[in-house]
């Protein structure tokens, strides 16, 4: 998929005030400090368009991009560690909930997996979520090409063994990194093949 363009839509909390469900959308989300905009940022190809950051937690608001003019990318707030009271993170928590279960157009949501770090029980937690709910995904490992590729094999390896504590099968994934591009293509693939067939998926999901 060749990007041609990339524009920021909206930014918001509220579910109601998306903008219309007419295209087919791709959420990202993660656990706080996982790469995730340097990881949106490379995919589109655009230094600053997500912005990153090193204080975890940054991204409180549902973002809306538009790419090519035909399909969305949804930056998502992450979870796990954020500096904000108890009340607020549950307020939060409810509005990416509300957002995953009820957006009729969301195609697929990419959950990033820090591959540097033992599996954490918050994302062993939100991906059964995802089970439980039956909503499409696909696992992204990031920051790859911090580690070695034995390293990375051996990361990926425990996440799976994790996993299969819960699961029959280890989900879809792909290895990424946003200082390489690692995996780029493959993502970008995924989103071209949901985008051809979108009108099977919201007839699907009507």
């Amino acid at each position: 998929m060749v990007i041609k363009s990339a524009d920021f839509v909206a930014s918001n909390t509220d579910l109601a005030r998306c903008p219309a469900a007419d295209k087919p959308e791709y959420a990202f989300i993660g656990r706080s400090n996982v790469g995730k905009s340097s990881l949106i940022n490379r995919l589109l190809e655009r230094k600053n368009l997500a912005r990153t950051s090193s204080t975890p937690g940054k991204t409180r608001l549902i973002n809306h991009f538009l790419v090519n003019d035909e399909w969305y990318l949804v930056d998502l707030p992450g979870y796990g560690y954020a500096r904000i009271s108890k009340k607020e993170r549950e307020k939060w928590e409810e509005m990416i909930r509300k957002y995953l279960t009820r957006r009729p157009n969301l195609v697929n949501t990419f959950i990033l997996i820090d591959s540097r770090i033992e599996p954490k029980a918050s994302d062993i937690s939100f991906i059964n979520w995802f089970g439980e709910q039956q909503l499409p995904f696909t696992i992204v490992f990031t920051k790859t090409d911090k580690l070695t590729v034995n390293a990375v094999a051996s990361a990926t390896a425990a996440f799976s063994a994790k996993l299969k504590e819960h699961w029959e099968e280890m989900p879809e994934y792909f290895v990424s990194s946003a200082e390489t591009g690692k995996g780029r293509e493959e993502i970008l693939a995924l989103i071209a093949s949901g985008n051809s067939d979108f009108g099977r998926f919201l007839s699907q999901n009507e």
